[in-house]
C-alpha cells in the first residue's frame, strides 16, 4: 500500500486499479507501462480497435507485464468507450477505485502517489488532475479548452470544475456505476467532460491534483477538429438543459456544502457578521478573464458582451452575498426615490440583474478604453477646463474618486493620451487578475498605480513630489478596509450612517493642495465627466482637526449619494455598505463578490499619520 503524504493523516484503504485506453499508440505505451511497473498496481489495457501493429504490441506487453489484462474491442469505438470498459470490468473485480492514465506519455506518473493519496483522504471524491502546461502544449488547444470551462462552469454553476478535459483522474468505482447504469453516455472525446459534469449533478466531490502535462514531440492525437468539437459544442447544449432542470438543486447545493463544512469544523461560517468586502474572494480566474479579453481581441466588443452576459447571470444566480446586497441598496434607494424612472415598482430581482448587466457593460467599456477605441473625445467633460487650469498653475491636485459609474474609462484615456500624468492609489489583491491581462492590452496600463501595501513615509513624500511636479493623484474615498477598527468616519448616506475611512482625507490634507471631487457616470448612452471643486486645502492646525475631517466626510457623502440616487444602477459597491465599526474584520468565509473584472482604482485605507512631520506613519 502506498503511503500518503504527511498533512494526509486521515485515510481509508482503498482498492486500486489502473486503466489505460488506448488507439494506435504504439510509440509511447510502453515506456509507460515500463513506468507503471514500479508502482505494483493491476491494470486494465483497452485495445480499442487499433491497427494490426498497435495490437500485437499490446498483447507482447500484457504478455511481459502479469499485472497487465488486455480488454479488446472489435473496432475503434471511441475513448470513452474505451474507458467505460475499464471501468466496469475493474469495478466487477471488487476494485473501489480506478486510475485512469492515457497512453500517449502526457501525464506525469510521479505525481500517481499524490493523486492515490488524495483519493484515500477523500475516498468519494473523484480527484483529477489539473494540468500545468510547457511550451509543448499546441496554443489552439490550450486557449479552446478554456471555452470549455467557462461551460462547465454554467453547467454547474460553480467553480468547482476546474479542468474538465484532463484525463488523469481516480474515479470513485461505485458512484461512476451508478451513473453508467442510469445513463448512456457519449463515447467519444467529449466523454471525459460528460461524465465530470455528471457526476458532479450526482452529488460526488471533485478535487484537483496539479499536474504537469507535456505533448511529447511527434505524439499522435486522435483529437478530430471539426468533428469532436461538433459533438462537444452538442455536448454543451444537452448539458446546459440539464442545469435548467437540476437548477433549484444547484442552487441550494453550496449553502448546503459550507453547512456540512461548518459541521465538520473544516471552516467557520457561524459567524453573524457579514464578511467585510475586502475579504471576499475574488471570483473568476485569471483564465477566465484572459479569455474575456481573447474573444475582445478576435471579435470586438460585441463578442465580449456575448461571452460576458451568461457570466454575469452566472454571477447573479450563485452570489447570494452580492445579490441581497444589490437588492438592499436598490431598495434604499427607491425608498429616497419612490418613483426613479430606472427601478421597477418595487425593485425586484429583474432591477438586481439589470445592476449586474451594468457592472458587466462598465467593464467591458474600461476594456475599450485600454485599447484606445474610447476617445476622450466620446466622454463629455462641461468642467474640463477647471482641472486644466489647475494643472498649468504647476501645482497637481487630489481627485477623491468612488466605485460609482466608471472612472476607470477616463484614466485609461489620459494615460493613452499622455497629457495627464495620474497615480492611482490601488489596492491591487483584488484587481491582480484584471490588472494582468491589462498589462498585456497595454504595457502602460499599471504604470502609475501606487500599492497600498507600499504605503510608508517613503509613499507619502513621493506623493508630495508627484503633487509638486503637477500630477493628479486619486483616491477612492467610499471602501473601508478590513483593518480600520477606530479609524472610520461615520457620515449619512442613503437614511443611515455608514463608515467611511479617515485614510484618503487624511492624506488629501498632508499633500496639501486643492481637491476635487469626480464622478463618471453613463447617462443618455455616452460617458459624462462630474467635476467639483471640493476644498482648496484638507490641512490645518492640529486643534479642530477631527471637525475638519467630519465635515469633509459629510460633504464627500452628500455628493456620492446625490450622485447615486441618479444612477443606481452604475452603484459597484456589492457588499453590505452599512457595516458598524465593530463588524469591520476580515473572516474566513469563502463568501465572495462579482469583481471578477474588478476597476484597478481600489480604496486605500491610510496607516495614523503623525501630524508633527506630515508624515504617514505604520499602525
Amino acid at each position: 500500500m502506498l503511503t500518503p503524504p504527511s498533512d494526509l493523516v486521515e485515510s481509508v484503504p482503498i482498492k486500486l486499479a489502473l486503466v489505460i485506453p488506448n488507439y494506435n499508440h504504439s510509440a509511447a505505451i510502453a515506456h509507460t507501462l515500463a513506468e507503471l511497473a514500479r508502482f505494483n498496481l493491476p491494470c486494465y489495457l483497452i485495445d480499442d480497435g487499433s491497427n494490426d501493429e498497435t495490437h500485437y504490441l499490446l498483447q507482447t506487453l500484457a504478455q511481459t507485464y502479469p499485472w497487465v489484462t488486455l480488454l479488446q474491442h472489435p473496432y475503434n469505438r471511441g475513448k470513452g468507450a474505451a474507458v467505460m470498459t475499464g471501468l466496469r470490468r475493474a469495478y466487477r473485480d471488487g476494485f473501489s477505485h480506478a486510475l485512469q492514465v492515457d497512453a500517449d506519455g502526457q501525464h506525469n506518473l510521479a505525481d500517481i502517489p499524490a493523486m492515490i493519496a488524495r483519493a484515500q483522504a477523500k475516498p468519494d471524491a473523484l480527484i483529477s488532475g489539473k494540468p500545468e502546461y510547457d511550451e509543448s502544449v499546441p496554443k489552439g488547444r490550450f486557449y479552446g479548452r478554456y471555452l470549455t470551462h467557462f461551460w462547465v462552469w454554467v453547467e454547474t454553476l460553480s467553480f468547482d470544475i476546474q479542468d474538465s478535459m484532463c484525463g488523469f483522474r481516480v474515479y470513485p468505482l461505485a458512484a461512476t456505476e451508478r451513473l453508467l447504469c442510469q445513463q448512456a453516455l457519449t463515447e467519444r472525446m467529449d466523454f471525459d467532460i460528460e461524465i465530470l459534469v455528471k457526476l458532479y449533478w450526482q452529488g460526488v466531490e471533485i478535487l484537483f491534483q496539479p499536474t504537469k502535462v507535456i505533448y511529447p514531440e511527434g505524439g499522435v492525437s486522435h483529437f478530430q477538429g471539426v468533428a469532436d468539437n461538433v459533438r462537444i459544442t452538442k455536448l454543451h447544449t444537452k448539458l446546459f438543459f440539464g442545469m435548467l432542470k437540476r437548477l433549484p438543486w444547484l442552487l441550494k447545493r453550496k449553502p448546503q456544502r459550507q453547512a456540512a463544512q461548518t459541521s465538520d469544523g473544516s471552516s467557520d461560517l457561524k459567524s453573524t457578521s457579514a464578511p467585510h468586502w475586502s475579504g471576499m474572494k475574488e471570483r473568476g480566474s485569471y483564465w477566465g478573464i484572459k479569455l474575456l479579453v481573447e474573444s475582445y481581441r478576435f471579435g470586438g466588443h460585441w463578442l465580449c458582451r456575448a461571452i460576458m452576459y451568461p457570466v454575469i447571470c452566472y454571477f447573479f444566480l450563485t452570489g447570494r452575498v452580492t445579490r441581497e446586497a444589490s437588492l438592499d441598496f436598490l431598495r434604499r434607494v427607491q425608498k429616497l426615490e419612490p418613483q426613479h424612472p430606472k427601478l421597477n415598482q418595487p425593485v425586484g430581482w429583474r432591477d438586481s440583474l439589470n445592476h449586474f448587466l451594468a457592472f458587466g457593460n462598465a467593464a467591458v467599456d474600461r476594456i475599450d478604453a485600454w485599447c484606445d477605441r474610447i476617445q476622450l473625445s466620446q466622454v463629455d467633460f462641461p468642467d474640463r477646463q477647471v482641472l486644466v487650469d489647475q494643472l498649468e498653475s504647476g501645482k497637481g491636485a487630489v481627485l477623491l474618486v468612488s466605485h460609482l459609474g466608471n472612472l476607470e474609462l477616463c484614466r485609461a484615456i489620459s494615460i493613452h493620451q499622455r497629457k495627464v500624468k495620474v497615480n492611482v492609489m490601488v489596492l491591487t489583491s483584488h484587481a491582480e487578475n484584471f490588472n494582468k491581462v491589462l498589462k498585456q492590452l497595454n504595457p502602460d496600463s499599471t504604470l502609475n498605480l501606487i500599492q497600498v501595501t507600499e504605503l510608508n513615509p517613503a509613499t507619502s513624500m513621493l506623493l508630495q513630489q508627484k503633487i509638486e511636479d503637477g500630477e493628479l493623484v486619486v483616491i477612492a474615498g467610499d471602501r473601508t478596509s478590513s483593518n480600520t477598527q477606530g479609524r472610520v468616519v461615520y457620515a449619512p448616506f442613503m437614511g443611515q450612517d455608514a463608515a467611511f475611512p479617515q485614510g484618503p482625507f487624511i492624506l488629501a490634507g498632508l499633500l496639501d493642495c486643492p481637491v476635487f471631487l469626480m464622478f463618471c457616470l453613463r447617462e443618455q448612452g455616452r460617458y459624462r465627466v462630474h467635476l467639483e471643486h471640493f476644498a482648496e486645502t484638507l490641512k490645518g492646525p492640529r486643534a479642530g482637526r477631527m471637525d475638519r475631517l467630519q465635515q469633509a466626510v459629510n460633504r464627500y457623502s452628500e455628493r456620492l449619494e446625490y450622485f447615486a440616487r441618479r444612477e443606481p444602477l452604475q452603484w459597484f459597491n456589492f457588499f453590505d455598505f452599512w457595516h458598524t465599526d465593530s463588524e469591520l474584520k476580515r473572516t474566513s468565509s469563502h463568501l465572495v463578490q462579482p469583481n471578477s473584472v474588478q476597476t484597478t482604482s481600489e480604496s486605500s485605507q491610510i496607516p495614523e499619520q503623525d501630524h508633527k512631520t506630515d508624515r504617514t506613519s505604520h499602525s
